[in-house]
Formats: structure tokens, C-alpha cells, sequence
């Protein structure tokens, strides 16, 4: 009975609200005034425990994981807000790595839904204050909340966290964000605070001046992680830690198994450190326990994701330049012989920057992913074919990927990519 009426709750919020994931920009609320009313409606629920807020471009997501599977691993009832989901809408809310319950969900809805039908907030603006409502019922600790988009106008950013954390500056929704670098950063600085601590992941000479103006207009310290602390990837999901250049943690496991990771890893590490500073309770054995467990932890799935050998498929969410860079060099690093690529994107990304990366050695299984942002498989495959990439066309995410597992031998790889849209319609997932 719970499961249908649960669904009967999710489509009212998908068919009544709308959703950045589904339709693009047309979601987008360009200011927090819904966000605010649900809170104050609520009771101001975001007030009601400490918080770690995380943006970033590339890599928000693993970080936020991260830090959520350390503090919990230190014996901290830890909350953790992300998006979008891959398989279910619960995925968003968790405490300590438990789904949102599903009855509460439906009865919250309810209680709401005549405020909802009178402000008619987005689909993001509300579950932001599901989740902050969720957290503070149930009691947090602390909770880790990932920004959606941007930081600035993200509905996230009516918190007033603890630490901020921001991962690293790539182009993606330029659209909304800026088609420069130091535009999409003033919109990730969106989320430092007055005189909270913010550490930034990665020193990109490009931004570096947009954080450090923000943070002195706000009196906020401000960390840049890649100063102090280095990850170096030794191989199979294993890093050593260096701070100022000694080794200070020795093969670290990352359950993450990107090599990538070594550019978040820096930032979790200090901002850890900046927590362990304010009094939080974390040894070195939660730290380690927490990044080597951290899917296992908080449920985190689809990045660097091995699903199956002989062949060898792995999936992973990137879906912008910064992201798609470090994959592809991550690929031919990993042994193989023939590449099969199931590939699909939305319709509202430039795919210029991105097809120039991608391998042309590579057979490519073109598809669409099943959301009206989707772009159709047949114009990936014909602005592809522009840069030497081919391959053939597919009725859905689920039959590219099946042509590709039918044509591999036991030798070869099937990378899954392109969109966390695509990612999340792999049945083996």
C-alpha cells in the first residue's frame, strides 16, 4: 500500500512541479523566495543543525559522499542531501546512508500541498526543504548538503553552514551560469559566508581572485586545499596523502576508483581538518574507514563504477569538459583492446568542447536518455561523426548498451557515459 500510494506522491511532484532534470532551464528560479517560504512555513528547519555545504563543477558529488561516510564513520548522525537521483527519488535524502523513509515523504507532501499549490515552488525548491525538514526531525548531527546548480541562486543557499567546500570551476550550464570561467566561479562563491570557513579544492589560476575577493568581503577564511594537501593515485582506488609535501597518510583506499578522486580527496582532507579545528571528534581511522567504505557508506554509485569483468564495463555520471578530460585519460590508461562507448546527452549542452576529446578508435552506440532534455540519438550522432567519431544509432539507453555488451570480447571495455541520465538507465547499475 505504501509503495503505491509513494508513487501516487511522486508523480504529483513530478507532474505538478517543475524539474531543471526533465525540462532544463525553464525550472530554474533565479532567486531563493520560494525557498525561503517553504522554510519559514516549516519552521526554519535549516537553522536546526550544523551543516557543510558543497558546490563545485566536477566532483561535488564524490566530496560530499566523502565527507558524509567520514563523519559518520566517526560516530556522527550524519544527513546527506544530493541530486539528481540515478534510480530512486529517496537517493537525495539520506541519514547515515538510510533512504528517506517513504511514508514520511507522502504524509509531508500532504501536509503541504496546499502551500505548494499556493506559491507552486520547483521541484528542487521543495525537496531542498524536505530535506532540510527531514534533517532536523530526525536529529542530525550534522548534515552535508551538495548544491544543485550554481551556489549563489541555488535553493541550498539559504543555509548558513559550518564550512563551505568548493571542488573545482569547469564549464557546464552556461546557459545559466556565465560563459567564463571566473562567471561560473562568482556563482559557486555564492555560497561562502560571513566569516565561515571555506576551502577550495583546487587552485585554478583563472578563479583564484573570485574566491579571495569573496571571502574578504564576507571575512571568511579561506583555505585553496592543493597548497597544502596532495592525493597521488598509486593504482586500483589507492592514494597517498601528502601535506606540504611529506607523506602523511600512506595508501589510502578509495572505494572511488577514478584517479580523478585525487583532486577531491585534497579537498576532503582539509576540509576536515577545518572541522576537526572547530572541535568535531575525527580520527585518522575515520577518515580512512570513511573514504575506503564510502559507497558502501552513503550508497553513492556511478562514478568510475565497475558493474562487470570479461568485458570490463564501467560507468561514470561525467557529463561536462572538466569531467569527460579526466575520463578519457583515465581510459587509455586502463588495459583493453576495442572500446565500445554507449553514449547520450542533453539537448542543452555544447557538445563541441566534449566530441573533440572522445576517442576515434572507438565503436560508438549512440542513444538518448529518456527525459525531454534528451537529445536525440540521431543529432549526437551526426555532430559526432563531425569529429571522427562513429558508430551506430539505438531506440533507447538500454538497447545501445546491449548492442555494445553483445559485440565486446572478453578483452575489450564498455564505457557508459556522456550523461548522469544515461548512467542511471543501466539496469546492472
Amino acid at each position: 500500500m505504501v509503495v503505491a500510494r509513494f508513487e501516487d506522491t511522486l508523480n504529483y511532484l513530478y507532474n505538478h512541479l517543475p524539474m531543471f532534470q526533465r525540462i532544463g532551464r525553464a525550472a530554474f528560479k533565479a532567486d531563493l523566495h520560494n525557498t525561503l517560504a517553504l522554510c519559514h512555513y516549516l519552521g526554519n528547519p535549516q537553522n536546526k543543525f550544523p551543516a557543510v555545504h558543497v558546490a563545485g563543477t566536477n566532483g561535488k558529488g564524490s566530496c560530499s559522499h566523502m565527507l558524509a561516510a567520514i563523519l559518520q564513520s566517526a560516530g556522527y548522525r550524519v544527513g546527506l542531501y544530493t541530486s539528481p537521483h540515478l534510480k530512486s527519488f529517496t537517493e537525495r535524502i539520506r541519514i547515515n546512508g538510510q533512504e528517506a523513509d517513504q511514508q514520511w515523504i507522502i504524509e509531508w507532501v500532504a501536509a503541504l500541498k496546499p502551500f505548494i499549490e499556493q506559491i507552486k515552488p520547483s521541484f528542487f525548491e521543495l525537496t531542498v526543504a524536505m530535506a532540510f525538514d527531514y534533517f532536523a526531525q530526525n536529529q542530525v548531527d550534522i548534515a552535508v548538503i551538495e548544491v544543485g546548480l550554481g551556489g549563489r541562486l541555488d535553493s541550498t543557499n539559504v543555509i548558513t553552514p559550518v564550512l563551505s567546500l568548493i571542488t573545482n570551476i569547469s564549464y557546464d550550464h552556461q546557459a545559466i551560469l556565465g560563459d567564463t570561467l571566473p562567471q561560473i566561479a562568482f556563482e559557486k562563491a555564492g555560497i561562502i559566508k560571513h566569516r565561515i570557513p571555506v576551502v577550495i579544492s583546487e587552485k585554478q589560476a583563472e578563479v583564484t581572485a573570485v574566491f579571495q575577493q569573496k571571502a574578504a568581503n564576507e571575512q571568511a577564511p579561506i583555505m585553496f586545499a592543493s597548497d597544502y594537501y596532495r592525493a597521488d593515485a598509486i593504482g586500483d582506488g589507492w592514494f597517498d596523502i601528502y601535506k606540504n609535501n611529506s607523506l602523511i597518510m600512506p595508501c589510502v583506499k578509495c572505494q572511488l576508483l577514478g584517479d580523478y578522486q585525487a583532486k577531491n580527496l585534497a579537498g576532503v582532507i582539509q576540509a576536515i581538518e577545518c572541522l576537526q579545528a572547530q572541535g568535531w571528534q575525527i580520527d585518522n581511522s575515520a577518515i580512512r574507514k570513511g573514504i575506503a567504505e564510502v559507497s558502501t557508506l552513503t550508497g553513492l554509485k556511478g562514478r568510475w563504477q565497475i558493474i562487470r569483468h570479461q568485458p570490463l564495463v564501467i560507468c561514470d555520471t561525467a557529463h561536462n569538459e572538466g569531467g569527460i578530460s579526466l575520463i578519457v585519460r583515465q581510459i587509455a590508461r586502463t588495459p583493453h583492446q576495442k572500446l565500445h562507448f554507449v553514449l547520450g546527452t542533453v539537448a542543452d549542452k555544447p557538445l563541441e568542447k566534449i566530441l573533440t576529446l572522445l576517442p576515434t578508435d572507438a565503436i560508438y552506440y549512440f542513444c538518448k536518455p529518456d527525459l525531454p532534455r534528451g537529445l536525440s540519438a540521431e543529432s549526437l550522432a551526426q555532430q559526432a561523426r563531425q569529429y571522427g567519431l562513429n558508430g551506430a544509432v539505438h531506440g533507447s539507453v538500454a538497447q545501445a548498451y546491449e548492442a555494445a555488451l553483445a559485440a565486446a570480447t572478453p578483452k575489450d571495455m564498455v564505457f557508459v557515459g556522456g550523461s548522469t541520465f544515461v548512467v542511471a538507465e543501466i539496469a546492472d547499475l
